[in-house]
């Protein structure tokens, strides 16, 4: 018997002791070792999430060990440490013939449409699970997940080292962005706004050139004639759209990470009289190999995201936490084995 995290239905968080599962043809075992907290796992327990199916084991960012596989894959692959890409895809409708499996027809997530990583054994497809090199350590692995959404939406975005960007959000989707623009695309000039001091405390950690706080003078106001060429919005605020439009140069480009349902008001005018790019994303189109390079060569650094360590058995816990004190908290590890 193993101890899952299960989501019964919404509102309804407890521990369970569930039968060890086995692998189906395809797929590997993986004995997890650590996970970490995202916001879709609180939207799943309080039933916020429009795209989970209950019940459900959560959590999609997860690690551990592979310890047991099923037909049609290759038993020298026991033991090996892996990060786990949530995004499982069919390979064959539209979007994944053109690259985009992570808006397939058919689309799954681990954690979401199928039972994930909040758990001492969990299954994925044996292609999910990418082989990590021993310089990334057991404690921050589950971060890969995290940093492949800011590789998703810079790979549309291509930014260049003139760029002025400008981060809306300085929680963990905008953390990592800072990271990857300034480690890795080298964009010399990175603004975030939020505002909770304490997220732009950590925004200027992970490389921020200029914080914003907007929770009493607007931001164009502070921004003094400043036009961004390059804009993510990883607060998820219905409001921000109109305004990054607004307050962005001719010719720049945006980038939406949100899924609220509530709707925003635009003309046509303020885009193609700028001429402007907007992008969105959802989750990742196989960027893991690319994250873990990047975590391998120093260019980002997971460590600075990370606030907090819980058991597997405090889950109810951490999630709290992670949920009503933003200002203290960011990344939330859960130790599983």
């Amino acid at each position: 018997m193993m101890n899952s995290v299960v989501i019964e239905r919404p509102g309804a968080l407890t521990l369970e002791k569930r039968d060890i599962p086995q692998p189906a043809r395809g797929e590997v075992r993986v004995k997890v070792r650590y996970a970490s907290i995202c916001g879709s796992d609180v939207h799943i327990w309080h039933g916020h999430n429009p795209f989970a199916r209950y019940p459900r084991v959560i959590g999609h960012e997860f690690f551990g060990v592979i310890d047991a596989v099923g037909e049609a894959v290759d038993a020298s692959r026991l033991g090996e440490r892996v990060a786990v890409d949530p995004v499982v895809s069919c390979g064959h409708c539209y979007p994944c013939s053109v690259g985009r499996p992570n808006v397939c027809s058919e689309l799954q997530v681990i954690g979401v449409h199928r039972d994930g990583g909040f758990s001492q054994y969990a299954l994925a497809p044996a292609a999910n699970a990418y082989t990590l090199p021993e310089s990334i350590p057991d404690t921050l692995a589950s971060l890969v997940e995290p940093f492949t959404i800011a590789a998703n939406i810079t790979a549309f975005l291509q930014p260049m080292a003139n760029d002025i960007a400008l981060i809306y959000g300085a929680g963990p989707m905008g953390l990592t962005a800072i990271q990857v623009l300034k480690g890795v695309y080298g964009v010399q000039q990175v603004i975030v706004v939020d505002r909770l001091p304490e997220r732009l405390a950590l925004a200027t950690q992970s490389g921020a050139d200029r914080v914003l706080d907007n929770s009493e003078r607007p931001l164009a106001e502070q921004l003094d004639g400043i036009q961004p060429t390059l804009i993510i919005d990883a607060a998820c605020h219905p409001a921000i759209l109109a305004e990054a439009v607004a307050l962005a140069s001719p010719a720049a480009r945006i980038g939406l990470l949100g899924f609220s349902g509530d709707p925003c008001t635009l003309t046509q005018q303020s885009l193609t009289s700028k001429e402007l790019s907007l992008f969105t994303s959802r989750l990742n189109s196989k960027r893991f190999p690319q994250v873990i390079s990047w975590m391998e060569q120093g260019l980002i650094h997971p460590e600075k995201l990370v606030t907090h360590t819980f058991a597997l058995s405090d889950v109810e816990q951490a999630m709290t936490l992670f949920e009503k004190q933003p200002r203290s908290c960011c990344k939330v590890i859960l130790k599983v084995d």
